[in-house]
């Protein structure tokens, strides 16, 4: 597909969901020439001209001194915004491999590695590795956690800042703070709101069930809502139905009466709890106006390996288990880790689906590739059951959730900054890999060659 160089060309015959259309465009679209319900597409030709989108129409007469491209039903989507990465963690696996992929290893040897090499170079250069990835893939813009405790943050947010400059006009980067909320309750807490503060980026923790959380979440609300801070949380990463930190941050969002965004992460121990808690904890999640992002691929890898699988409630206890199965060395996951993505879009709450970590403790595979993610995600959690619902799901929710409203849509007057897919329909864009896929920016196509793992080799053995 070789794209004009020219500032003004059209795309023709393409295939794109009406729901990544800019509303005020989606207008002068007939909206009832659907493909069919199971194929919720608009065959559309986009007029691009200055690096923007000119027009949006249907069966557009184009005079012939104006080049165009027809794109055979070929599928168009905004670029991505990857809303939960952790590229400060990426592409370790190679010198700290999980080699029993649970939870607790990964803790213990991120914990290590960091100690023993994240410096300013190793982070650097592993974070630019994760975003020339994240680039030649279609992402627009991302977010990234950043482990701060004990002095890293200054090293970490040190590198985000100089990336953040030397990427600004590819990508649009948001940092996040990732410190256990006890961290919040002295003065390291307040110099670290500072430095998140500094950077413009969006205070975080990871809540773990104590009996003091409820004021630990209390401080990091004081912290955020004096700097003008959104917040961003890990919760219930478990299968533990017992796990409720989620439920407790949206019930201190209303006592606060924040103002800001909030978005949590995983959620995974809601799928596992009963009828009447999940009903509870919805009801104050959408009343708090919290944003939810699964984290598909990481979690179905990482949760049901361990001990702590055999707390969710359809599970035998893990005695039973051992006892019935005593001559096989590990088992099988009965449990896919994934939130309750459907109740939670269902009952009005954003939700967004992301990358999360890649090739690192916690995952041992990822490649940045939001497609990808995309993909598993329709098979995880049964995206198919209604696919106009999901497109959102990786481009307009988490463009909105990190406030980039010109960002994740297709609209009129907006940047042609687009995905062209040779995939017509989704039984072919997400069957194939679309690697071959061609990223616009500003109208014009990028270098999608992806950067070499070689690139990393002497971190691996330093």
């Amino acid at each position: 597909m070789k794209i004009p160089g020219a500032s003004h060309y059209w795309l023709k015959n393409a295939h794109i969901p009406p729901s990544l259309i800019q509303p005020a465009s989606a207008e002068a679209l007939d909206l009832s020439e659907l493909l069919s319900p199971i194929e919720p597409l608009l065959l559309v030709d986009i007029e691009i001209r200055d690096g923007t989108v000119h027009s949006l129409q249907q069966s557009a007469p184009v005079p012939d001194e104006i080049p165009s491209v027809d794109l055979g039903r070929g599928m168009v989507w905004p670029c991505f915004v990857d809303l939960h990465t952790h590229l400060d963690k990426g592409h370790t696996w190679g010198r700290s491999p999980n080699l029993d992929g649970t939870f607790d290893s990964a803790l213990t040897l991120v914990s290590s590695d960091r100690e023993k090499h994240w410096d300013a170079e190793d982070v650097y250069r592993r974070m630019e590795f994760g975003l020339k990835c994240s680039y030649a893939h279609g992402t627009r813009a991302l977010r990234t956690h950043i482990d701060s405790a004990n002095g890293q943050a200054k090293i970490s947010l040190e590198v985000f800042e100089a990336l953040k400059a030397e990427w600004q006009d590819r990508l649009e980067l948001q940092a996040a703070s990732l410190v256990t909320l006890d961290y919040f309750m002295n003065q390291e807490g307040d110099l670290l709101a500072d430095q998140i503060a500094g950077v413009g980026g969006c205070l975080g923790g990871l809540p773990l069930m104590n009996e003091d959380l409820e004021r630990q979440i209390d401080r990091v609300f004081e912290l955020a809502g004096d700097r003008h801070l959104n917040l961003d949380f890990h919760t219930d990463e478990s299968g533990n139905p017992a796990d409720i930190t989620l439920r407790l941050i949206a019930a201190a969002a209303l006592r606060h009466q924040f103002t800001g965004q909030i978005v949590c992460g995983h959620c995974c121990s809601l799928s596992v709890q009963s009828a009447e808690e999940v009903q509870e904890t919805i009801d104050l999640v959408k009343r708090a106006n919290i944003g939810i992002v699964s984290l598909p691929m990481c979690n179905l890898y990482l949760q049901d390996r361990n001990q702590q699988a055999s707390q969710h409630f359809l599970y035998a206890p893990l005695e039973q288990q051992l006892a019935a199965y005593p001559k096989f060395p590990s088992r099988t996951p009965r449990w896919r880790g994934v939130t309750l993505l459907h109740e939670l879009k269902h009952s009005g709450i954003p939700t967004a689906v992301a990358s999360d970590n890649c090739r690192d403790p916690f995952h041992a595979f990822g490649d940045h590739d939001v497609l990808e993610v995309f993909t598993q995600s329709a098979k995880i959690a049964h995206f198919d059951a209604a696919y106009s619902d999901w497109f959102t799901a990786v481009t307009t929710t988490p463009a909105d959730l990190m406030g980039f409203p010109s960002i994740g849509r297709v609209g009129v007057g907006l940047p042609a900054d687009l995905i062209l897919f040779k995939g017509r329909y989704f039984s072919e864009l997400l069957s194939r890999s679309q690697h071959d896929r061609v990223i616009l920016r500003r109208g014009q196509p990028i270098d999608t060659t992806l950067p070499d793992y070689a690139e990393l080799d002497d971190l691996l053995v330093k």
